[in-house]
């Protein structure tokens, strides 16, 4: 992710991870390269391996998920462009995390763990309900 050795805007290390996890399911390979069924035979596929897309709505609960955390035992928010959020999913991670401060504060910890995937999944299946949203790119 890199253009003549200086990291592009936005690329985070779990964005990465997921472009090739993504790549490493869509092939069936394990991620040395050889092909998941053992034969070691190039192109040769795993009949137990199937590919299934994340949708958007997914990724972005993911996602979303995974910063509410990471900004809820911090305190502090940090740039949307270089946690991989648009801003659409930025909103979204703003109002988990308040809830889950709230949630934090009257019961406890898994309480707070629990309120932010189900809040991340419901706001982000909204989002995503008609497809990807309108309004540009980083909407």
């Amino acid at each position: 992710m890199e253009r003549r050795g200086v990291p592009r805007p936005g690329a985070t290390t779990l964005g990465l991870g997921l472009a090739l996890l993504a790549g490493v399911l869509a092939t069936g390979c394990d991620g040395s390269g050889t092909p998941a069924d053992g034969s070691g035979r190039p192109g040769a596929t795993s009949r137990s391996v199937s590919a299934s897309a994340t949708s958007d709505a997914e990724l972005c609960a993911t996602i979303v998920a995974h910063w509410s955390r990471k900004v809820l035992d911090s305190g502090t928010y940090g740039d949307y462009q270089s946690m991989g959020l648009s801003n659409g999913q930025y909103e979204i991670l703003r109002d988990v995390v308040d809830a889950a401060r709230a949630a934090k504060r009257r019961q406890g910890a898994e309480a707070a763990d629990e309120l932010i995937d189900r809040r991340a999944r419901a706001a982000c299946a909204e989002r995503y309900r008609a497809g990807t949203p309108s309004g540009g790119p980083w909407r």
